[in-house]
């Protein structure tokens, strides 16, 4: 017994030593996150790009987790309170930014004219109410410029969507994009004032937040009047609005860059990537290269979020060729950065916000394509549903009225789902009050590579994530 006393102490001597050394190992922390990327996402992804034994870049990294999704009042998350709750470690109610989520307001958050006259000021900015509101929860990217760190923000969605909001900012309703937009410009009215001199790196799309009202712009901007681009530049801050500026940029030390790029400004977001114009639009890798360039160059070190928005977007419209695309753009963004980081002190990880109702079903044969229809797999010939009709491998479980269920389903025989970016899957339930398929309940896969990553391991709470990304970076 005495032995195996002595034996114990020192198990525990061991076990203290490791987890001391575990306590702030990351000197850098990338997260990355990919919007609606849930696990059929990622193997269908696989299989597009790389085939059926193939693997994702994502799927190389060592350490692996289960992450339930649920927000404090939804079984089913949206994006802010999931990204709130690796951001903050709170719980918070759905279309909460960063806060703790006592309420919800409801309510215009956007101009109630956006014609031709300059909108209503107050219903666009800020609607939340003065009292019984929650209060804001820090987030991780404020957390590391308190340590005097570098940070990036980067994302192919709107700059003041919700899953870069939840970085940044503390509203309310996440639809108060005008108001979100307002607290990245530092020193001025609203500004979130734990961003210090602001941000180091803000890119992703959509301007009309940032821009005063105007009726040839689309979205048409601010209805305060403000231009928050012409103020960021005053900080200091480089303007990129295409590929050309955003390569004039530098990378210096200390180098801070506004980057919004509207070339798809009828979808407030950049391209899908199957749209994207290489000439004119950065991809997600290079802007997260480039990212990594400049903040790498601060001695304490750098967090930075890069979220492939456009992902969700695609699984909303039951739209899987362009989901797909984006997987794989968002994964090359991810094996930028290991080619560019010491994972000695640098600690990558990768999940998503939430599921969609993306089902892969049938027994197709091996090889066959994923977005085609589904065959026997004895036979390679089309397998036939109850109706005698050929069905896709992809399909989803409800969706809006462009992709409706029909009382007679389309004879799919001689229709080209594998090969046209415009088709949409069927569905299961269609709706008339929704306009898109909704997010799923399922939990959602993790990956971890680098310093830290031993603990991201079994399946955990979304709100645990954030404990073990505080943890690496020893905060």
């Amino acid at each position: 017994m005495k032995y195996t006393f002595k034996l114990s102490v020192a198990a525990l001597a061991l076990t203290s030593a490791l987890s001391a050394f575990a306590d702030g190992e990351a000197k850098n922390v990338i997260f990355f996150l990919g919007d609606g990327m849930g696990p059929v996402t990622v193997t269908a992804s696989r299989i597009y790009k790389y085939g059926e034994a193939g693997k994702l870049t994502m799927e190389t990294l060592g350490r692996t987790a289960r992450v339930k999704t649920y927000s404090l009042d939804a079984q089913t998350t949206d994006s802010a309170p999931s990204m709130g709750a690796y951001m903050t470690g709170v719980k918070a109610r759905n279309e909460v930014v960063s806060m703790d989520g006592v309420t919800r307001a409801q309510g215009a958050f956007r101009p109630t004219t956006d014609t031709t006259v300059t909108p209503n000021v107050s219903s666009a900015v800020n609607n939340c109410p003065a009292t019984g509101n929650g209060a804001s929860v820090p987030t991780l990217l404020e957390q590391a410029i308190a340590k005097s760190k570098a940070t990036g923000v980067v994302s192919t969605a709107r700059l003041t969507h919700a899953t870069p909001a939840i970085t940044y900012s503390h509203i309310c309703n996440r639809n108060a994009e005008y108001d979100i937009a307002r607290q990245a410009v530092p020193g001025g009215t609203g500004y979130n004032a734990a961003l210090g001199t602001g941000v180091d790196i803000l890119m992703g799309g959509d301007s009309r937040y940032w821009v005063p009202f105007n009726t040839t712009i689309a979205g048409k901007g601010r209805p305060d009047g403000r231009n928050l681009i012409t103020e960021l530049q005053a900080k200091g801050y480089n303007y990129a609005k295409d590929l050309t500026t955003f390569n004039a940029a530098p990378s210096a030390a200390g180098t801070k860059i506004i980057g919004l790029f509207d070339q798809a400004q009828a979808q407030g977001h950049m391209s899908y990537e199957l749209d994207r114009d290489p000439a004119l639009e950065p991809s997600l890798a290079q802007m997260t290269a480039k990212s990594i360039d400049i903040l790498s160059k601060n001695p304490n070190g750098y967090f930075l979020m890069v979220e492939g928005g456009r992902i969700d977007h695609a699984l909303h419209g039951t739209n899987a060729m362009r989901a797909l695309a984006d997987t794989i753009a968002f994964d090359d963004a991810i094996k930028a950065a290991l080619d560019k980081v010491d994972l000695t002190n640098t600690l990558i990880v990768v999940t998503a916000d939430h599921d969609h109702t993306m089902a892969f079903n049938g027994y197709s044969h091996l090889g066959n394509n994923i977005l085609g229809k589904t065959t026997d797999y004895r036979t390679k010939n089309l397998a036939k549903a109850a109706d005698g009709k050929p069905y896709t491998t992809l399909v989803f479980g409800n969706g809006g009225a462009a992709a409706q269920r029909k009382d007679v389903r389309d004879d799919l025989t001689n229709v080209d789902t594998a090969f046209n970016k415009d088709y949409l899957q069927e569905v299961g339930v269609t709706f008339n009050s929704v306009g898109s398929e909704t997010h799923g309940g399922g939990d959602v896969m993790l990956f971890a590579k680098g310093a830290g990553s031993a603990n991201f391991k079994g399946t955990i709470d979304n709100t645990k994530v954030y404990t073990l990304l505080k943890k690496a970076f020893g905060f």
